[in-house]
């Protein structure tokens, strides 16, 4: 008969750390419905939540350089200038070249940009108020911190 001996542990021990139990796995399904039903919210305004993203970054400080924008959502050039591209062509955004370093592009929000500040963070809020449905106040920022402390970690 074979014995499991306490220094091989055998596969319940590792139970935690596989799919579908893992920790990551659950974080990549939550961010993945989270997702899903936020593009389902966005969808009759023709956006996505890049776009969600960009607008955000543009309502807390107008005028951003394109590289500011890239930095603060950990993007990418390529991507990024596509995305201002179709926003660019909704009207949502306008680019101007920064007046002291003509290398610089300043992205600025146009009234249409501005305007969805009033629509879509009451859209936002309460996918998020669905998201923490059932937890208290206080579980949602004990939530929050381990969130920002896990981030930290592997940034």
């Amino acid at each position: 008969m074979l014995v499991q001996s306490d220094y091989s542990p055998g596969l319940e021990s590792f139970q935690q750390v596989l799919a579908p139990y893992s920790m990551g796995y659950r974080i990549k399904l939550l961010s993945q419905l989270i997702t899903r039903n936020f593009t389902e919210k966005l969808e009759p305004f023709g956006l996505t939540p890049f776009h969600w993203l960009v607008l955000c970054c543009l309502w807390q400080e107008d005028g951003l350089p394109t590289s500011s924008i890239g930095d603060k959502l950990q993007q990418v050039g390529g991507t990024l200038t596509g995305v201002l591209d179709r926003m660019e062509e909704r009207g949502l955004v306008r680019r101007e070249r920064d007046s002291q370093d003509r290398r610089i592009w300043r992205i600025w929000l146009t009234n249409a940009g501005k305007e969805l500040e009033t629509v879509l963070p009451p859209i936002a809020a309460e996918l998020g108020d669905e998201v923490m449905q059932g937890m208290s106040f206080a579980d949602r920022e004990i939530f929050s911190r381990i969130l920002n402390q896990a981030i930290a970690n592997l940034s």
